[in-house]
């Protein structure tokens, strides 16, 4: 059996959730790995970000983000809103507060504002870090016209960079 292994970098946005299609690249790895038969496995190791799978909208809005994705947005938005305060949520509380001053490199929690990502892990929670498909005679089993991998990053308080890793094993 193989096993190839490929690592995407994205960047966030840094000021609304961060939506980044990678049917293109995932479909690239695949064709590396010459696996004929087996899975795909796109994931990510951030607490805050999500890999779907999901239908092309076509149409966006100013910002360039697809009307499903604002539409996810807006539902999810009802159910756990923006962290813009502390205490809105319990987390982060005081020891996390401390954590992320002394022992986190400056590049990870920049400020403390930064730490007013509550929401983001939930929806990454609610949402999933990872999407699995099946690979037949070296074809991805997915719509081939409307079927779309994205990861997003939902914590929108500062711009970074994101990995996302794209796992191949089969023969």
């Amino acid at each position: 059996m193989t096993v190839y292994i490929e690592e995407l970098i994205v960047r966030s946005n840094g000021n609304r959730a961060s939506y980044h299609e990678i049917t293109k690249e995932v479909r690239a790895v695949i064709e590396k790995s010459k696996v004929k038969n087996g899975i795909c496995v796109i994931t990510t190791p951030h607490t805050t970000c999500s890999v779907i799978y999901e239908e092309y909208s076509h149409d966006t809005n100013y910002c360039g983000d697809e009307y499903l994705q604002v539409d996810f947005n807006n539902v999810l938005e009802k159910i756990v809103p923006r962290c813009l305060t502390e205490g809105q949520y319990y987390h982060p509380g005081p020891e996390h507060v401390a954590f992320g001053e002394k022992d986190c490199d400056a590049a990870l929690v920049p400020d403390r504002r930064s730490l007013l990502n509550t929401e983001a892990h939930i929806k990454a929670s609610l949402v999933g870090e990872s999407v699995t498909s099946a690979i037949e005679n070296g074809v991805l089993q997915i719509n081939q016209v409307t079927g779309y991998y994205y990861f997003i990053d939902w914590d929108p308080n500062r711009p970074r960079d994101r990995q996302c890793k794209i796992v191949v094993m089969g023969e």
